[in-house]
């Protein structure tokens, strides 16, 4: 049986896959690295904006669902026929308060000025009647339909909460409103009946 020898490998193959792997000697070897170097910094600021409009995001939805808690407990507020009616609001006030805070989760109570103490400041205007503390908003309003009562049944209840929140990633803040400290004001409003 005739056996049919072996010819070695040509050596193409072995220098082509050499110059494959070689440096480029024309200077273009670094055009790649170069062109990644300037789509990274927007690609990264990009990145960022969405992280920074994720934290705005939760803080509004956060700031909302605090106000609707603080409406719904000034709703059901039950009054206390042995106080005055000032004791009463300044009770159901701060129960409201208490409510809202206890509902901001991760964020900041004095935001700057959610717990700046237990005093609140009234206006009355018509049968319109707000109280003030601090970042916080209270709202009392008699619709036509219901008369003058001391307990406020049926009366509407608005809670508005602002929160300031600090922008973390630089540029943004350059194309959001931003109160006097810089920091962007987010309000959760909720208005409920009172019961």
């Amino acid at each position: 049986m005739p056996t049919t020898p072996i010819r070695p490998a040509s050596p193409a193959p072995a220098r082509a896959r050499r110059r494959c792997f070689a440096r480029r000697r024309d200077g273009t070897g670094g055009q790649s690295l170069v062109e990644f170097a300037l789509i990274l910094g927007p690609l990264l600021l990009l990145l960022l904006g969405v992280v920074q409009f994720g934290f705005i995001f939760n803080t509004y939805v956060t700031v909302s669902t605090a106000a609707r808690e603080a409406a719904r407990e000034g709703s059901i507020y039950v009054y206390d026929r042995t106080l005055t009616k000032g004791a009463n609001d300044a009770l159901r006030n701060t129960s409201m308060k208490t409510a809202l805070l206890a509902s901001l989760n991760g964020l900041a109570k004095t935001s700057p000025n959610f717990a700046n103490g237990g005093t609140w400041t009234s206006s009355t205007s018509g049968t319109t009647t707000t109280f003030t503390n601090g970042d916080i908003l209270v709202t009392y309003v008699q619709p036509t339909s219901i008369t003058a009562n001391d307990p406020r049944q049926g009366y509407q209840v608005t809670v508005r909460a602002t929160y300031h929140l600090d922008i973390v990633v630089p540029l943004i803040d350059i194309f959001l409103p931003q109160d006097a400290g810089g920091r962007l004001p987010l309000a959760g409003e909720v208005t409920m009946v009172i019961n």
